[in-house]
């Protein structure tokens, strides 16, 4: 499975994720049995670990996200910038700059018009307040 399409099940995971209480695992198990999908290592890893890590993750949103409480974003923004924060954050393989824009890229197949640009923001926030060196904003 190309990365792509493994962080856009993962993502898809994460979406459910938000309107079920149940362990990521599980939502992973019950989607290959009743949806026949096949997860690679990489969706699994990303799914799993932007769940674990969801609740840091969060308080980075909101910190950069001016006047927009975390509880007012879409399900959809808030799954994507958990996912991209995961992957910024903790996966060492994956550059800065494809993790905004695969999340950016994803956004615009999945969210409302005015989440892609947001999505690129508060990313391209994070990763400069980090420090990190690579091309840290997409274009939207």
């Amino acid at each position: 499975m190309a990365r792509r399409k493994s962080r856009e099940l993962a993502f898809l995971l994460l979406f459910e994720k938000c309107f079920d209480e149940t362990d990521m695992q599980e939502i992973i198990d019950r989607a290959i049995e009743a949806r026949d999908i096949e997860p690679d290592e990489f969706a699994v890893r990303l799914a799993l670990g932007a769940d674990e890590y969801a609740l840091e993750n969060d308080r980075l949103i909101e910190e950069h996200s001016h006047r927009w409480s975390k509880n007012r974003l879409s399900k959809v923004t808030l799954s994507l910038l958990r996912l991209a924060l995961y992957e910024m954050l903790y996966v060492e393989e994956t550059p800065v700059s494809v993790a905004i824009n695969e999340a950016v890229e994803l956004a615009k197949t999945y969210g409302a018009d005015d989440e892609p640009p947001f999505i690129n923001g508060v990313l391209g926030a994070v990763a400069r307040k980090r420090g990190d060196s690579d091309d840290t904003e997409a274009d939207a």
